[in-house]
Formats: C-alpha cells, sequence, structure tokens
C-alpha cells in the first residue's frame, strides 16, 4: 500500500462492507421485526424470524470490529495531510467501536427473554415481552447516545478537504453528515416531539455524505500519488 490510489481503494471495499453490515443490523433487521408499542407482536416477530435476528447482531459485531480496520485503514491515507485532525479522527471513530458491542448485549438479552429460558418462569409472557421490548428500545438508544461521536466524520471531511486527492465536495458531504449524526443524536435526548421532522432533514446529509464517499473511493480511488507518512 505504497500508494494513494490503492490504499483508498482498500478503504473503500472496507467502507462497503462497514455500510453493508451495518445496514442490515442496525436498520433493516429492527424494521423488519420490531413493532413500535406492540411487544406481543414484536415477540412473534422475533421468534418467526429468530434466525434473521441472530444475523443481525452479528452483523452488528461484524461492523463494530471492521470499522476498527477501517478506522486505521483511512489513517494511513490521510494521516500525512494533518496528524491532529488524522488522530481525532481515529479517536472519535474508535470510541463508537466499544459502544456498538456492549449495545448488542440488549439485543442478546431481549432474545432471552422472548426465547422463555428456564429460569425466566417467574416472569409471566407479557412481563417478558415488555422487559424485551425495554432491551430493545434501550439497544434503539444505545445508537443514539453512539452518534455523539459523529465529530469523527469531521475531522475525515476536514482530511478530504485537505488533501488535494480526493474532490473537495466530498469533504463538504461528509461534514455536514457530522452534524446530521449529532442533530440524530441530541435532538431525541432534548427534544423528543421534534426527533422526526430534524431526522427527516438529518437524513438528507446522511445519505449524500458516506454513500458518495463510498462510492468515490470504490470506483475512482484517489488521484494517485506516493503515500505520505503521518508524522
Amino acid at each position: 500500500m505504497n500508494s494513494t490510489k490503492k490504499i483508498a481503494r482498500i478503504a473503500g471495499l472496507l467502507y462497503l462492507v462497514n455500510g453493508v453490515t451495518g445496514f442490515f443490523g442496525i436498520i433493516y433487521v429492527p424494521g423488519r421485526l420490531i413493532v413500535s408499542g406492540n411487544a406481543a407482536a414484536t415477540t412473534q416477530n422475533i421468534l418467526a424470524s429468530e434466525r434473521l435476528f441472530r444475523l443481525g447482531i452479528v452483523s452488528e459485531l461484524i461492523c463494530a470490529v471492521e470499522f476498527i480496520f477501517l478506522v486505521w485503514v483511512l489513517f494511513r491515507l490521510l494521516g500525512g495531510v494533518n496528524k491532529t485532525h488524522a488522530s481525532l479522527m481515529v479517536i472519535f471513530g474508535l470510541a463508537f467501536v466499544p459502544i456498538m458491542c456492549v449495545n448488542v448485549l440488549n439485543e442478546i438479552a431481549a432474545l432471552t427473554l422472548v426465547r422463555g429460558a428456564d429460569f425466566l418462569s417467574v416472569l409471566g409472557q407479557p412481563q417478558r415481552e415488555a422487559v424485551a421490548m425495554l432491551f430493545l428500545d434501550l439497544h434503539r438508544y444505545g445508537y443514539i447516545i453512539g452518534w455523539i461521536f459523529g465529530p469523527w466524520l469531521f475531522f475525515f471531511g476536514l482530511l478530504v478537504f485537505k488533501s488535494g486527492f480526493l474532490p473537495r465536495i466530498l469533504g463538504v458531504l461528509l461534514i455536514a453528515a457530522c452534524f446530521g449524526y449529532l442533530a440524530d443524536s441530541l435532538t431525541p435526548l432534548l427534544l423528543p416531539s421534534y426527533a422526526n421532522i430534524v431526522g427527516r432533514f438529518a437524513s438528507i446529509a446522511l445519505t449524500l455524505g458516506e454513500p458518495a464517499t463510498i462510492l468515490w473511493l470504490l470506483i475512482r480511488g484517489a488521484r494517485n500519488q506516493p503515500l505520505q507518512a503521518a508524522v
């Protein structure tokens, strides 16, 4: 990996894997199985599609572990542009990884409850379903809290903007995505009644920023030049 084009393509591939696994585990599976406000229906869905639910758990873990490699490759690619910004990108990015791993425990707890393990026989079915729904809601809030580390995209965007071998517009879109994540994190906690409308606006930045960067890195890579050392 001695040129920007080669390492950019590797970063694009890792970013794609990260996006696919993250979308599947964090958005697709909950969207298919969780019925908001209906614990009984959610329990039935999980039991009927337990393999899908378990695949979602594994997908989240893969996403978390793979993200470590992605951040390392991005540091290799952009560390020579500005070491301070690259270091902050890594710090904010890696801080999200343990949150993702611990957050999966909420799904495991919910699955244990809906399957009705023997030691849970003291709880009735409605109680188990209600507590399982609580854990699934905590799982959702785990990511809401995790988005507070969205500033990793701010520093990623700054590095892209200053790099000279990647389009500046990608840097602008990544910085916008950073503020989208912050909005998605803070609004449900501070102003929950506005969460939906703010989320719609935030989704515009989130839909443009990272997907555009992934496609560019995969298809175009970067302007070919010797890789600068992160010194």
